[in-house]
């Protein structure tokens, strides 16, 4: 009588439990490697805005220009776009200015951002001057300044460069005022904000000023809150490539 043959059995999948253990003990391993204060937000805002394209359906459409090429003059290039070959990181600078100036922040004193310029600390105007002064509220922002001034004058940020910009609202100047328009006051503004802070111990070789009046609102005027926003000074610690 002929032996019937067996049939094989199914393959083992115990392996599978193995593989998948070691996947996430690497995973473990890398995460421990990652060092977060070692991230340039300004670079990973870069490289996030090179990988999107929001004004296209095309799925198979590449990403944008991560610093200028051959073919820049041609307008190939992203040129609001930092060049990932210039500067130091300013991660640690950020993360040391988001701790120091915590209070500030709290209060809305100040805020901290970034974008293609480098890294940006705005002083809300209204709490450091008074509308259509630019005398500085010294009693009220002191501990305020001082901070800056420490901050500015730190090792992080030694040999940096840092441009201190004044901004109005489009309300015009009243007609008793000092100033001949918006922009005498911006730039006074500005001026005065790197007097106390060179007052305070910064040196000021590592900086330049400049007024804008109300050409570069970041909200509307057409509102007392978006005005309000408006009245700013902007502290920039500059990225190489915008010297």
């Amino acid at each position: 009588m002929a032996r019937q043959k067996k049939e094989p059995g199914k393959p083992s999948t115990a392996w599978q439990g193995t593989y998948g253990d070691m996947i996430t003990l690497m995973l473990c391993f890398f995460v421990m490697l990652y060092n977060p204060s070692e991230v340039d937000v300004t670079q990973m805002a870069q490289l996030t805005a090179s990988l999107q394209d929001t004004n296209t359906t095309d799925t198979t459409a590449g990403g944008m220009s991560l610093s200028a090429g051959r073919l820049a003059n041609l307008g190939n290039n992203i040129n609001s776009l930092p060049s990932m070959e210039k500067g130091h990181s300013l991660g640690p600078a950020k993360k040391k200015a988001v701790s120091l100036f915590a209070p500030d922040v709290k209060s809305s004193r100040i805020t901290i951002t970034s974008d293609e310029r480098g890294l940006v600390i705005t002083l809300a105007s209204d709490s450091f001057f008074k509308e259509g002064s630019a005398d500085i509220d010294i009693d009220e922002t002191r501990e305020t300044l001082l901070r800056l001034a420490s901050f500015f004058s730190s090792d992080e940020l030694k040999g940096r460069r840092f441009r201190i910009e004044g901004h109005t609202d489009n309300t015009p100047v009243s007609a008793n005022s000092s100033f001949a328009s918006n922009w005498e006051l911006s730039a006074t503004r500005a001026a005065n904000v790197l007097h106390y802070l060179s007052d305070f111990g910064v040196d000021e070789n590592q900086f330049s000023i400049a007024g804008y009046a109300d050409t570069r609102p970041q909200f509307s005027n057409e509102t007392p809150e978006g005005r309000a926003y408006n009245r700013r000074v902007d502290i920039i610690i500059l990225d190489e490539g915008h010297f």
